[in-house]
């Protein structure tokens, strides 16, 4: 039987080694002969571009609210160029569109998109395109790099962070984590979360545990 394509969703929380994966993703592709696209949307180093915290980077296509997936794919292949799969980073801050547009691509013209995000926000609510993708996905990868929280947990929330301080409310899509950003992110588990404790607050209000024993 044919081969069929696939969308597939590799997912987790931040520093899981999302990005680090599409590049690998690519390499691995490409290192059989495939030929194909990269794209991603809003990194953290700029435009146009896909890196990992572990410094591995690569040229992309940046993806634009007015980028029609479909169009720019069957523009490719009518121009004589050869597309076998798409690897598109970033994906939770693409648009629902997006995403049908990428499903579209594979079952009609048995592309494979791979696809890597974060599920939910620092709310922890879903992103619209994260959702889109658990909707239409052939299947959902949780990456098996776990971050920690800084109490040694595995962190499975994305906090933003202002002065270290926990924030629950602003725009849903703010890029932090850069050398002009006023907010960054950290994660932490569902506990610390709830609590809103960071790693900078636990260190100013925490005090040691006690020993379960009396020194000597």
């Amino acid at each position: 039987m044919a081969r069929v394509a696939e969308l597939i969703y590799f997912t987790g929380p931040m520093d899981c080694g999302k990005s680090t994966l599409a590049l690998q993703v690519a390499y691995t592709e490409s290192s059989a002969g495939r030929q194909g696209r990269l794209f991603t949307m809003l990194d953290r180093a700029g435009a146009s571009t896909i890196t990992s915290r572990i410094g591995l980077a690569s040229p992309a296509e940046e993806v634009t609210a007015d980028l029609d997936f479909w169009r720019y794919v069957v523009s490719e292949l009518t121009g004589g160029r050869r597309v076998d799969f798409l690897v598109c980073d970033e994906a939770q801050f693409y648009s629902r569109e997006h995403i049908d547009q990428l499903a579209r691509i594979v079952d009609e013209l048995q592309i494979d998109v791979f696809c890597f995000g974060i599920l939910t926000d620092f709310r922890t609510e879903l992103f619209p395109a994260s959702q889109r993708l658990v909707e239409l996905c052939d299947r959902m990868e949780l990456l098996q790099v776990r971050p920690r929280c800084w109490c040694g947990e595995p962190a499975t929330h994305n906090a933003r962070t202002v002065d270290g301080v926990m924030v629950t409310e602003g725009s849903q899509v703010v890029v932090g984590d850069t050398d002009s950003a006023e907010v960054a992110y950290q994660v932490l588990c569902r506990r610390h979360h709830r609590r809103r404790v960071t790693a900078q607050v636990a260190a100013v209000t925490l005090s040691p545990e006690p020993l379960p024993f009396e020194p000597a």
